[in-house]
């Protein structure tokens, strides 16, 4: 492989996982700022103002999900590369391989806990442990298997939810029995959407660093490891299919370009129109939970796939034409910090919104909320590239790297 060969591909997927990681953001902060379930309807935790509406629907139908699947495919691609440069330094990749897993789920508890509930770390390190079995199969049977396996999933989970609206619809009976009534109410407490339980989490947030901490170790001590029941059925699939299109070459650019053309329009323009559909059924449906939990956590599922996939071919042929131009090399600095810049906005959005810092939390409305994400933008862009150009990794990195490898690892970049 030629030298120019080697750093498009550099190129291209760091620039994906730039992509991925500043557009993760854009719907994150939410979950910063307002109460859980806020994520879920735009009109839980905030007045559902005609800009509240009309943001939560503009960043479910480009975001929501999207930039997720797509960092979980760029998860499963990084495997293999780093398998693949193990094998080529004599080392073990599966000491390699479990070795940073052991740490990232280390990471990501350590982010639950101390900082912020949605954290992918821990879920991406448990997932990456079972699909390393799956390492060395084709690129073909990754995708086949993959798609398969999401399908079913989505499915399966699709059907799980409607039950929801039976027990709403049954709990809505004159004749409700006690038994439907309690389970209505255990449901819906779960949820935590009651004006009581609102206000119990915002007390909680707006409160100290130690109330937080406490809170996490006490009533959400498990929330990791529950979330290891659903999440890894959609996150294992989409790392296999990730390992397959950078087996396959894809994610590095080398598909036709009528391929990524194809891909590209009629992904995005059809899980577009999918997304679009159900934002106007859940307007329509005047946001009802019961409603809004099967649409963004159910029925999103398979369009979120079209719709990932036709951003990856449309980011690969933006990238493949401005491969040399400043702000797509700032992206791809971004994307190969993409740890620390990660990790580093959970810190600078913690500090903004929780009361241990600004306490900005519940006062910043969902469209000024997008002031906030174009800035964290910038700022990723502007520490990233002149950070890489006088060191070898980021600095999140370079510990996950140190740690992972029992050794400290050589930081700045020697002058000649």
């Amino acid at each position: 492989m030629n030298a120019t060969t080697t750093q498009t591909r550099h190129i291209t997927l760091d620039a994906l996982r730039g992509f991925a990681v500043m557009g993760i953001l854009w719907m994150n902060i939410t979950t910063f700022g307002f109460p859980e379930m806020a994520y879920i309807s735009p009109i839980v935790g905030t007045l559902g103002s005609p800009s509240d509406i009309a943001s939560w629907t503009f960043s479910f139908i480009f975001f929501d999900g999207k930039m997720r699947a797509i960092f979980s495919l760029l998860f499963g691609a990084s495997m293999i590369l780093v398998i693949e440069r193990a094998t080529a330094t004599e080392q073990s990749p599966a000491k390699v391989h479990f070795s940073r897993m052991l740490w990232l789920a280390i990471f990501g508890l350590c982010h639950f806990y101390l900082l912020w509930w949605g954290d992918i770390l821990f879920l991406y390190a448990i997932s990456g442990c079972f699909v390393y079995l799956l390492r060395n199969w084709s690129s073909e049977k990754l995708i086949k298997g993959g798609v398969l396996a999401y399908i079913i999933s989505a499915v399966l989970l699709t059907i799980g939810m409607a039950t929801m609206f039976y027990l709403q619809s049954e709990a809505a009976k004159p004749t409700a029995s006690e038994e439907i009534l309690n389970e209505w109410a255990v449901m819906i407490d779960e949820f935590g959407i009651s004006a009581e339980n609102l206000a119990k989490e915002t007390a909680i947030y707006q409160g100290s660093f130690s109330q937080l901490v406490i809170d996490k170790l006490t009533n959400q001590v498990l929330t990791p490891f529950k979330n290891l029941f659903i999440g890894p059925l959609e996150t294992i699939p989409l790392m296999m299919i990730g390992m397959g299109l950078y087996k396959s070459g894809f994610l590095l650019g080398h598909a036709d370009p009528k391929t990524y053309h194809r891909i590209g329009i009629w992904g995005t323009l059809i899980g577009g129109l999918m997304f679009a559909a159900m934002a106007w059924l859940a307007a329509n449906g005047d946001f009802d939970f019961i409603l809004m939990m099967n649409v963004t956590q159910a029925w999103s599922t398979l369009p979120r796939l079209l719709m990932a996939a036709g951003y990856v071919a449309l980011f690969i042929l933006l990238i493949q034409h401005f491969s040399n131009r400043p702000l797509l090399r700032r992206i791809a600095a971004v994307g190969r910090v993409a740890f620390s810049n990660y990790l580093g906005t959970s810190v600078v959005m913690a500090f903004l919104f929780y009361g241990w810092g600004l306490g900005l939390y519940g006062t910043v409305g969902r469209a000024q909320m997008i002031l906030l994400v174009l800035s964290a933008w910038a700022t990723m862009m502007l520490w990233s590239q002149p950070w890489l150009m006088r060191y070898r990794y980021g600095p999140l990195e370079w510990l996950w790297r140190s740690l992972a490898r029992r050794e400290r690892q050589v930081m700045a970049i020697s002058k000649k």
